[in-house]
């Protein structure tokens, strides 16, 4: 009888075995012991870099900033050249990428008041900014926690605090470290001042503690702990935006490295350095957890580098222009088994792309936003043609100018100014005066031949396009004069 037995028990773990792969599943051996696994949701790791510029990686063709991480995870999957922030500054980008829309339809268009500057020097009264995201907008958090995703948020928020009900766990983050909008030191307490840390659940740490290497242990540790499941992590440095610290040992290195004409600042080049390390770690833990294979991997940043400590030539500008060196920045995707590794693509992309990208990898397909102004980059990142659609700006504020920028003459960054990129061709318009500019990208990537008056065409089709699109977004325009405008200090 116990021979009749043993078979039966044997059949039965065969055709358990065999049910398990015909259903996609597998059965790992380990120590012994047989487990079942079936394939997961794709994991989602969003890096976001803070004001790092689209020259700013070894990849992209410095000699003075070393990124081996980076330029290795561009190796292993596909670098966008022509990736666009949806804001030049920090808040209306973020807003964008967490709701997938432009910043007409949330109002956050820049940081802070959209007075900035001398009131003497602002021909017109800006459009009023908001500072909080709305919390009846739905982020792609609340989508992916929504669909049973672990979510978690390390870093930099910048859209609102828990007195607003606009903190990083009331859209959507199951999990945050940081949730804050900046920070005045990046070693520990992190706080000038000398008071304790600002950032939410970093309550405790070691004098000389770095904030980046800080971040990245507690990515490391948010992997630890939700690797039986699906996870959305948003990794969001506040490097490399000031105040420009580093870690002397390494800014000791970069002083005796001979730098050139845009890239030179020992400091930046520094926090570049320790920033491309912490990347390291955190896709080194993804193999050692055996994640690698089964997790899309984001590295994007919210803006153009800062024209103080670093420059984008040959592009024109800086962060908080509309110009190119200020909305174009570094982007790259790895997504295991979709991915060509090493591959690239000139298409044209914004950071509202990437809401309907996670829904689409995340198989969401009833989501609880259906409309949102980004367009998927799965079909880019499986080597299919898009069609070609128009990208806008709008930032109806104010920017005054950084003091160390010496290339930058005026008194503003940027002044009230809409912007669309159609095709090769983009064209700024801007409110004091109505005057436009119109630049063939491909052509002219430094932006320093305008050619609307010798295409008036192309100038009136861009025009109308972006006239339609303010209309459909209702994006308001500033009109009214400012009274406390002096013609002697304005342009």
């Amino acid at each position: 009888m116990s021979k009749y037995i043993s078979i039966l028990i044997f059949l039965a773990g065969l055709f358990q075995e065999t049910y398990a792969q015909g259903a996609g599943g597998s059965v790992v051996r380990n120590a012994g012991k047989e487990t079942q696994t079936t394939q997961q949701k794709t994991n989602i790791l969003f890096i976001l870099v803070d004001d790092w510029g689209w020259t700013d990686l070894s990849s992209a063709g410095s000699k003075y900033y070393e990124t081996p991480n980076i330029d290795n995870l561009a190796g292993q999957g596909m670098r966008f050249s022509q990736a666009y922030s949806v804001g030049p500054n920090c808040a209306p980008s973020r807003a964008s990428l967490m709701t997938g829309k432009y910043t007409p339809r949330h109002g956050i268009y820049t940081v802070g008041t959209s007075e900035r500057g001398e009131t003497t020097d602002r021909k017109l009264i800006p459009v009023e900014n908001k500072t909080v995201l709305a919390s009846s907008f739905v982020t792609i958090a609340e989508e992916l926690k929504n669909a049973g995703y672990s979510t978690g948020l390390i870093g930099k928020w910048q859209l609102g605090g828990k007195n607003q009900k606009a903190d990083a766990q009331s859209q959507g983050f199951d999990h945050v470290t940081g949730g804050t909008p900046g920070t005045s030191s990046y070693f520990y307490p992190y706080n000038k001042q000398g008071k304790e840390s600002p950032h939410e659940g970093i309550t405790s740490g070691k004098e000389g503690e770095y904030l980046t290497d800080r971040l990245t242990d507690e990515a490391v540790k948010f992997l630890d702990s939700n690797k039986e499941k699906p996870f959305f992590l948003y990794l969001s440095y506040f490097a490399v935006h000031t105040p420009i610290e580093a870690k002397a040992d390494i800014i000791s290195k970069y002083k005796t490295k001979k730098g050139d004409a845009c890239h030179n600042n020992p400091t930046y080049a520094a926090m570049i350095q320790s920033a491309d390390e912490g990347i390291g770690r955190v896709l080194k833990q993804l193999e050692t957890l055996n994640l690698d294979k089964n997790t899309l991997v984001v590295f994007f940043s919210d803006n153009g580098g800062m024209g103080a400590v670093t420059k984008q030539y040959p592009l024109r500008g800086s962060k908080g222009m509309l110009y190119e060196g200020g909305v174009r920045v570094p982007l790259i995707v790895k997504w295991p088994g979709k991915t060509k590794p090493g591959s690239a693509t000139d298409t044209p992309v914004i950071g509202i792309d990437f809401y309907p990208t996670f829904l689409e990898i995340a198989g969401i397909d009833k989501p609880l936003n259906e409309q949102v102004d980004g367009q998927s980059l799965v079909p880019l990142l499986t080597q299919k043609q898009t069609k070609q659609r128009d990208i806008f700006w709008h930032f109806p504020a104010y920017l005054e100018a950084y003091k160390g920028d010496k290339t930058n003459k005026d008194a503003f960054r940027t002044r009230p100014t809409s912007t669309i990129r159609s095709g090769d061709f983009k064209l700024h318009e801007f409110y004091e005066d109505g005057r436009i500019e119109l630049y063939n990208i491909r052509q002219d990537i430094g932006e320093t031949k305008d050619i609307s008056k010798s295409n008036p065409a192309k100038a009136k089709e861009l025009k109308d396009k972006l006239d339609a699109w303010k209309t459909e977004t209702n994006a308001p325009v500033p009109s009214k004069p400012n009274p406390e405008f002096s013609t002697a200090s304005g342009k």
